[in-house]
């Protein structure tokens, strides 16, 4: 699967949307960083739809900095005007860092005290192109937003501790083996116990381990239905590990509120409707 995409449900609705990848030393500590950017014409607005990993985001905005905690249902925002954001997405090793209790911020957003970053955040993000070169896409802004993220990252975030660093082993697992479908195979993948992948999962990600599993497998599915239009939709349940199509649907109206064949029909390339069957 393409990471550029995972997770957005329309692509083609985004604005400028760029995922820059976190360095090797940081890897640990965060997926990449991601930076969307709108300009609309007055009146327009643009409709975004994601389904989120089962993860945090730390988030630099014009109105400051803030800590987004995992979500368990869709996620929906309307872009007017113009407007950015910074983000980074955390992976489970950095999140004692920024709280001690992921599950209680579950669908929320909190302020978050970084006035250096936020500061240095805004000066990349207004700065004019050097030496009065064109800068057709923005990318040197970008970049020099990106690279004062990973700074702060690398001042304020330490090498993550062994049950950190299983934390992260465990988000990819389950990214990755997409016939993993419980938690005790999980577990006996990673040779621990049920009971300690819970406790991981409460610690580093606010969510059950099987959430994280449901989570995943979700977003793969709707890739596959949006990339891949001739291949029927019982047969990406039976390759994600659902019972059949009936439960691959149950899981999509479960999180998203529509159904998979609503989903496919309406981010197809030609679709000009923005409506699913619920």
């Amino acid at each position: 699967m393409d990471e550029q995409w995972r997770g957005t449900l329309y692509p083609a609705r985004l604005p400028t949307f760029h995922r820059l990848p976190a360095p090797p030393e940081l890897a640990d500590r965060m997926r990449w960083v991601w930076i969307p950017e709108w300009n609309l014409a007055p009146g327009r607005v643009s409709s975004q739809e994601l389904l989120p990993f089962p993860a945090l985001n730390f988030v630099v905005q014009p109105g400051g900095v803030t800590l987004s905690g995992p979500a368990t249902r869709l996620a929906h925002r309307d872009l007017r005007g113009s407007g950015w954001a910074v983000g980074a997405l955390l992976r489970p090793a950095s999140v004692p860092a920024f709280t001690a209790n992921p599950g209680a911020l579950l669908d929320t957003e909190i302020p978050f005290p970084a006035p250096d970053l936020h500061a240095a955040v805004m000066a990349a993000m207004s700065a004019e192109p050097e030496n009065n070169a064109k800068d057709d896409d923005g990318g040197h802004r970008r970049a020099q937003a990106a690279a004062a993220v990973v700074h702060w990252f690398r001042d304020h975030l330490p090498p993550p501790a062994p049950e950190a660093a299983l934390a992260n082993r465990l988000e990819e697992l389950i990214q990755a083996d997409t016939a993993l479908t419980r938690v005790d195979q999980a577990a006996g993948q990673m040779g621990v116990s049920v009971r300690t992948l819970q406790r991981l999962a409460r610690r580093y990600v606010g969510l059950p381990p099987l959430a994280m599993i449901r989570r995943y497998r979700l977003q793969e599915a709707a890739e596959r239905l949006r990339t891949e239009p001739g291949l029927a939709i019982a047969d990406i349940a039976a390759e994600l590990g659902y019972a059949d199509h009936a439960h691959l649907t149950a899981a999509f109206r479960d999180v998203l509120g529509f159904t998979p064949s609503g989903y496919r029909r309406s981010a197809a390339p030609d679709s000009q409707d923005a409506r699913v069957d619920k």
